[in-house]
């Protein structure tokens, strides 16, 4: 098996001398100079600068494309591209410039190779003018998401001045920012020539540049080890430690879905190095064979066993490979056997399948440490049979089999970074700076910055706890008197007061008013109604109480409750199927927001969940409130907001309750800002907000559900709407509505 052994190749030299600038000034032929900014807007005192190296991909007015290293600030909506760092070379003038609109979408496009390296692509375009568009690139995921998160607060300081109407005539004015256009200029013929005879050289030297900040700024990124904000099915018992390594059984007693016939193990490690580091070392070991998107490849690979026999030889596998990066940082990585004509068995090689297997990496909080750390879990199916008889001591060739290999390949990641200490550098070469003088303190507002137990959140109750020194061959059994945790955070929670619904209402809701009796049975969704827990190709609506939400003190300890009854009643699910996106639900003649019922409800809520394939699916819920909405509450601030405070707000939580393992990893527990993930887009008439929710609008998400719909008739999937409370009189959260959806058909869905 290929473990981790080098460094991953990085697509472009870490160390660019500054005799090699000269080389790298390769302008676009023929690019237009955008017209001059107004610099009023985002650019007063104490405003917040994103800046750092990119890479800008094109296609200049020859049909060439190019891949250029560019230096680029984003100061409040102003965007500016440099060939050099203005930081250092002031008075240096852009080559290009402009403003974010607040109509502008980031799109990723996941890894790309160019020119022979790996680089991560976004994608930047205007919803209502795709003309206007362009290509920027980054050496990491991580450093790709500071870009997504520093052009999201730019969109959200366009839609404010445009909500305050800020000069409307200067707004009218300001240049919108266009990567993809070219300058207008007179060139000598030979001077043209030659710089087009760099271009296609491969991709230019990304220069790592650590922030810069000294004693005025700190940067406190700090993402904690919440496992998830929806309960699992997994009861984790601990086997034994293999150099270090902690390897662990799952003993729950729980359907494994379409393929899950075999045992689930995971080891479980602290590496010395930050996710994206890691992330690097165990995608660049193995051999590219295909790459199917940005998202899902295929590779190939060797084990060659130290000692080799007549009955235990090389072998080799194929394999394809998913990665997800989350909201909070997080990575996961699934890996399933695979075929490829391309790669046929190698000679003096006996082909075999590779164990299907997830990886999670996700960064450690280490309060007082400058070392980053990440807690990376491996888990893997392997055959019950096989994994039965080594306990039982029948066998003792585990500790030679593959499986073992895969599980040993966390100790080698961890032992390779405490060897390569270099490689562990958490300076980001995206900084963010601010013009004023005091301090600035950057802290993450990402789902998982709750400090909490991190590492053991992997120890289920019963465990022990074995030493290096114990003995191997024992596996281990509970002991009395030990410490029983199945997740420390979940146990924390449940001492804090979840919120009540009585006391949502009263905030949320206008109480002194008659509340109006809502039937769901007096509503009839092309979905059915469940009429038992087991009734297939259903919804029902369960309560909140398997979800966590931020609590009453969570600014002060990031403390997480078990959510209360949801707030809205889920009414009717829609399950449509269409050749074509279908937007505005709720305006359609048939729709039930149309009828003459639901016009006497104060507030109905639709969720339509657009899912991308062939034909394409539309997945709608009605929620509906009893009572007026008060329109001070975060739900009616939410509800008549800007698109930009409702793309900030806007919440799920997923759980995927019975299924496939690969799928509840692929999925997750963790809570998504939909708003931040996908394209949103927002219907407000009447008693009804709609919210079109277009998953086909991220590669990411595309992936993720072309996965799931794989096994949709063999999964039930738990799903919670909230808004996220980012303000003390905001908290404690609560749900706005659940949902679950009953191993539902495809084929059942409705044409229209």
């Amino acid at each position: 098996m290929a473990t981790a052994g080098k460094p991953p190749t990085p697509p472009v030299s870490s160390s660019a001398a500054a005799g090699d600038v000269s080389e790298l000034e390769v302008e676009e032929v023929g690019s237009p100079e955008l017209g001059s900014q107004s610099s009023g807007s985002g650019s007063g005192r104490g405003t917040a600068e994103s800046s750092g190296w990119v890479y800008h991909l094109g296609v200049n007015s020859i049909g060439h494309e190019y891949c250029h290293l560019r230096f680029l600030v984003i100061r409040g909506k102003s965007v500016a591209m440099y060939k050099r760092d203005p930081h250092e070379h002031p008075g240096l003038e852009p080559i290009r410039k402009g403003v974010v609109s607040h109509t502008l979408i980031v799109e990723e496009l996941g890894r790309q190779k160019v020119n022979h390296g790996d680089v991560y692509v976004l994608r930047l375009y205007n919803r209502l003018d795709q003309t206007k568009k362009g290509e920027i690139a980054c050496a990491t995921p991580g450093e790709a998401r500071k870009w997504i998160e520093a052009f999201e607060q730019a969109k959200q300081q366009a839609d404010n001045d445009l909500m305050r109407g800020v000069n409307w005539n200067r707004l009218q004015n300001e240049n919108e920012i266009n990567l993809d256009g070219h300058r207008p200029r007179v060139r000598r013929y030979a001077q043209g020539l030659g710089k087009l005879v760099r271009i296609g050289k491969g991709p230019e030297m990304l220069l790592r540049q650590s922030s810069d900040l000294g004693s005025r700024e700190r940067i406190t990124t700090n993402f904690g080890g919440d496992s998830g904000d929806a309960s699992e099915a997994h009861e984790w018992r601990y086997v034994r430690t293999f150099n270090g390594i902690r390897i662990f059984e799952d003993i729950a007693n729980s359907k494994g879905g379409k393929g899950g016939k075999g045992t689930l193990l995971k080891s479980v490690g602290v590496v010395g190095a930050n996710p994206d580091t890691v992330w690097d070392m165990l995608t660049a070991d193995l051999e590219l064979v295909e790459t199917i998107d940005g998202y899902y490849d295929v590779v190939y690979g060797t084990y060659e066993p130290k000692y080799l026999n007549w009955w235990k030889g090389k072998k080799d596998f194929v394999f394809s490979r998913q990665w997800f990066r989350g909201q909070d940082g997080a990575y996961t990585i699934l890996q399933s056997p695979a075929g490829h004509k391309e790669k046929p068995p190698r000679s003096g090689y006996e082909r075999t399948k590779v164990n299907p297997s997830t990886w999670e990496i996700r960064r450690l909080n280490s309060s007082g440490s400058s070392t980053p750390k990440s807690i990376v879990t491996l888990m893997l199916e392997i055959s019950p049979s096989f994994w039965d008889r080594w306990k039982r001591r029948h066998s003792s060739n585990f500790d030679k089999s593959i499986p073992f290999a895969l599980l040993s390949q966390v100790a080698g990641l961890r032992e390779y970074f405490a060897a390569n200490p270099a490689l562990t550098s958490d300076f980001p070469s995206t900084t963010v700076k601010s013009k004023a003088s005091e301090q600035l303190i950057i802290q993450s507002d990402l789902e998982d910055s709750e400090p909490n137990d991190e590492f053991y959140d992997a120890l289920a109750r019963g465990e022990s706890f074995e030493d290096e020194d114990s003995d191997d061959d024992d596996v281990a059994t509970p002991k009395a008197g030990k410490v029983k945790l199945k997740n420390v955070s979940w146990a924390i929670a449940s001492l804090a007061v979840k919120p009540t619904k009585a006391s949502v209402e009263s905030s949320e809701l206008v109480t002194n008013s008659s509340p109006v009796t809502v039937d769901p049975s007096h509503f009839q969704g092309t979905l059915r109604r469940a009429k038992n827990e087991n009734d297939p190709n259903s919804w029902s609506a369960p309560g909140g109480e398997k979800f966590m939400i931020r609590g009453k003190t969570y600014l002060t300890d990031y403390t997480k409750v078990v959510g209360g009854d949801p707030l809205l009643k889920l009414i009717a699910v829609d399950w449509f199927k269409v050749n074509e996106r279908f937007d505005s639900v709720a305006l359609h003649p048939k729709s039930i927001v149309q009828s003459e019922v639901a016009k006497k409800i104060p507030f109905i809520l639709v969720i339509n969940l657009q899912v991308p394939a062939k034909p394409n699916y539309n997945l709608v819920m009605y929620y509906a409130a009893e009572r007026p909405v008060n329109k001070d509450s975060l739900l009616g601030r939410f509800i008549d907001g800007t698109d930009a405070f409702r793309d900030s707000r806007f919440k799920l939580i997923p759980s995927i309750v019975e299924g496939y393992w690969m799928v509840k990893r692929a999925v997750g527990t963790k809570a998504c800002l939909l708003g931040k993930a996908v394209t949103c887009n927002y219907l407000r008439q009447d008693n009804f907000l709609e919210i079109d929710v277009d998953i086909g609008s991220s590669s990411v998400a595309r992936s993720i559900i072309g996965l799931v719909l794989g096994y949709v008739t063999s999964i039930v999937v738990d799903l919670a709407v909230l808004i996220e409370a980012k303000e003390e009189k905001e908290l404690p959260e609560y749900i706005l509505g659940t949902v679950r959806l009953n191993r539902v058909n495809p084929d059942s869905a409705v044409s229209i």
